[in-house]
């Protein structure tokens, strides 16, 4: 009962160190001053459609767990809270597209959702940004969470000591971010963000697996989570600032193309049984492919095209049914 009592004490000091003493940024959901942002606020216009992930193994310092199975691409597509997940794992990533490119407007430009189930279990991943889908620029992310002790794998993280670190909020509650914080970047046009790309954060304290804030401290998330769902678990990225605010918003599962940042390849799959042509245009809108659908699934070789951004359009007669895009690689 003694040794109970002890542990129970020194957890709630803990909890209360990493609440009180490094608050300092806007607090969870729900409380004033929080800039959480509620997955069904108007003011998103549009949904990443495009993802390509790479997953971290469950535990970075023990391969023999593998990698996380929770969610695919798909999960990463569309709206908040509609298709699932899809957890990165230590040190994983994911870089999302869109409709139509973001641009830096009055205030928050996109937000970014994981699921988290309690306002201060939260597992984090840093934001970058890019134009071209080559040279990626990282938002200033600072924890302020004491980083001399480990949080463990169902640790808790005050949000008030974070800031510019996707996950500060719990499920269907937006992380926003501001390209105005980035004008003075080099390589990226913050008038025309093509890419978004999350990468887990390791909530390791051991030097040879820590990842770092913007001062240097290491971050501090639950770790390790040797588990299915392990690592940042990416549920959308909402656009509220888009070049194109007239894009009909499409079902995001009506039409997937990947990977959609290829050398070789590019596979097209799309469900919509009206569908009867599919077309390929650069980014100035020149037809580069064009072929009949006789199924749903087509693989196109772009090995010999030019490196830039293309869009593929799937078609019936003149109509256009969807529309997403890949960049291809050098």
């Amino acid at each position: 009962y003694f040794i109970c009592m002890v542990k129970k004490v020194f957890l709630f000091l803990s909890i209360t160190f990493c609440f009180t003493v490094y608050g300092q940024f806007a607090p969870q959901a729900g409380m004033p001053g929080s800039t959480a942002i509620d997955k069904d606020s108007s003011i998103f216009k549009s949904w990443a459609n495009s993802a390509s992930i790479t997953k971290g193994f469950q535990q970075i310092n023990d391969a023999s767990f593998g990698l996380p199975t929770v969610g695919d691409q798909f999960a990463a597509l569309g709206k908040a809270g509609e298709n699932g997940v899809v957890s990165l794992g230590d040190g994983g990533s994911a870089v999302v597209s869109f409709y139509a490119p973001i641009f830096n407007g009055p205030g928050a430009d996109f937000a970014v959702f994981e699921n988290s189930f309690l306002d201060s279990f939260l597992e984090l991943a840093f934001v970058e940004v890019s134009t071209d889908g080559k040279r990626y620029v990282r938002f200033p992310a600072v924890s302020n969470t004491q980083d001399t002790m480990p949080i463990g794998g169902f640790g808790l993280v005050a949000p008030t000591a974070l800031n510019n670190l996707a996950g500060k909020y719990r499920a269907n509650y937006g992380t926003p971010f501001d390209l105005e914080e980035l004008k003075d970047s080099s390589g990226i046009d913050i008038s025309n963000i093509q890419f978004v790309r999350l990468i887990d954060v390791v909530g390791s304290m051991n030097d040879s697996f820590a990842t770092k804030d913007v001062n240097g401290h290491k971050i501090n998330d639950p770790w390790p989570t040797p588990f299915p769902s392990s690592g940042f678990d990416l549920d959308a990225v909402g656009v509220i600032h888009t070049l194109a605010n007239d894009v009909k918003t499409l079902d995001a599962l009506s039409m997937e193309v990947f990977p959609t940042i290829t050398q070789h390849f590019v596979n097209v799959i799309s469900p919509l049984v009206d569908a009867n042509r599919i077309v390929v245009t650069n980014a100035l809108g020149q037809e580069i492919f064009s072929q009949n659908m006789n199924n749903v699934n087509t693989t196109i070789d772009v090995s010999g095209w030019e490196t830039g951004i293309y869009w593929v359009l799937i078609k019936s007669g003149n109509s256009q049914l969807a529309c997403r895009r890949f960049y291809k690689a050098e």
